[in-house]
């Protein structure tokens, strides 16, 4: 499995992400390659000074730099996980064609079946409501009011960025992203035929 994680500058989330799951496959020993990219990052840059340290204090050794997301990072990528709302859509804007296989994070690992059956419900009536909109037919109060309870049911999964921030912030966002690693890394073993 390829996984792509994508955040701003790729400088503070998406490169924690990225090496602490390298970290959790090499010790799992799953099968799995691990890049990240931003939407708005410059390539080559370095990452930030408080993400490498926490990568270096969990054994993290490699040298990061920023990567610009790319069609050929999307075409390599099985999956891509965003580290907010705004960059799924981000992502899907500028890769229609990749919108099956990109999720945030927090999404892609939730296990709350009564959750889980809001997100459906709500993909299908945005779908339902956008056709309505493309046909210039109007949409209800019923429907505005059906769609407006659903947002409030499903929880926000958008990780906490800590751009500027102090060490401790970023700590909070590593063990914010370390928490939903554990449920991708259950995810994957249970894809993966149970190998650990």
């Amino acid at each position: 499995m390829r996984i792509l994680f994508v955040c701003t500058g790729n400088t503070c989330r998406s490169p924690l992400a990225e090496g602490l799951l390298r970290i959790r496959v090499h010790k799992e020993g799953l099968a799995a390659e691990v890049r990240s990219a931003g939407v708005s990052a410059v390539t080559g840059g370095p990452i930030s000074r408080n993400s490498a340290l926490i990568l270096k204090e969990a054994g993290f050794e490699e040298q990061m730099s920023s990567l610009s997301i790319q069609e050929s990072e999307v075409k390599w990528a099985d999956l891509i996980l965003t580290m907010t709302v705004g960059h799924k859509r981000s992502v899907i804007q500028r890769f229609p064609d990749a919108v099956d296989k990109t999720f945030t994070l927090k999404e892609y690992v939730e296990d709350d079946p009564l959750i889980l059956q809001a997100i459906e419900e709500r993909e299908q009536l945005v779908t339902e409501l956008q056709l309505k909109q493309a046909l210039a037919q109007t949409i209800s109060v019923e429907e505005r009011s059906r769609i407006f309870k659903l947002e409030n049911t499903i929880p926000d999964y958008d990780i906490s960025d800590p751009f500027g921030g102090s060490m401790n912030i970023y700590r909070q966002t590593a063990e914010e992203i370390g928490n939903s690693l554990d449920k991708l890394i259950e995810k994957m073993r249970r894809q993966q035929g149970g190998s650990s």
